[in-house]
């Protein structure tokens, strides 16, 4: 009967020390599998701020290549930049394709694409550069790829088209400027779609 209380009075005092560790062992184990989840979901948030860092990098070398496409007298000033005969432009032009192309709609769309993301980040990375690339080069050569003779036809188109774009002259100067700028870049460089559409609009917007 001694002995039965003594292990009845063992039990007692062991159980507790138990249910400690018992209560250890789950919050160790726990603890483990929380650490495996984290990564995960640290890697989603990097992903997701990845891509919207790439899209806003996006964004902001399409808003400079705009300035070329809508300000003529920027690109008589730095031709390069829509010479499609380069191939710094070329580069550039390629680049910016690919990366609107792989684009997303969303950022939420590339999240769980590792291999999608991968490539629209590499694509974004090579349009900046090829960008950069492009335009600090054309402001090293500003008109220096043409003959003198090709320089002071491009100085008398900038000149026309600023009475071109002169609210002051007549509809009819205006467009007689634009007409014979034009004549003098024949040849020489092409104006932006964009650029011209809003130069014609802006004198009639009906001129061929």
């Amino acid at each position: 009967m001694g002995l039965v209380i003594r292990l009845a009075e063992l039990l007692l005092i062991l159980l507790p020390l138990l249910g400690v560790g018992y209560a250890t062992l789950r919050a160790i184990a726990s603890a483990r599998r929380g650490g495996q989840e984290a990564p995960t979901l640290d890697s989603g948030a990097s992903q997701r701020n990845a891509i919207s860092r790439a899209v806003g990098e996006h964004d902001r070398t399409d808003t400079r290549w705009l300035d070329y496409e809508i300000d003529v007298a920027k690109v008589l000033d730095y031709p390069l930049m829509t010479d499609m005969r380069d191939p710094l432009t070329q580069r550039f032009h390629r680049a910016k394709l690919r990366a609107d192309f792989l684009r997303p709609l969303d950022v939420a769309d590339l999240v769980d694409d590792r291999d999608g993301t991968r490539d629209y980040l590499d694509a974004v990375q090579e349009y900046v550069t090829a960008f950069e690339i492009a335009e600090a080069e054309a402001i090293r050569r500003g008109r220096n790829g043409f003959s003198a003779a090709e320089q002071e036809r491009v100085a008398r188109a900038q000149r026309l088209l600023r009475v071109a774009t002169n609210a002051g002259a007549t509809q009819q100067e205006r467009g007689r400027a634009y007409q014979l700028a034009r004549r003098e870049l024949d040849g020489l460089l092409v104006l932006p779609e964009r650029g011209r559409a809003a130069l014609e609009r802006g004198i009639s917007g009906e001129l061929d």
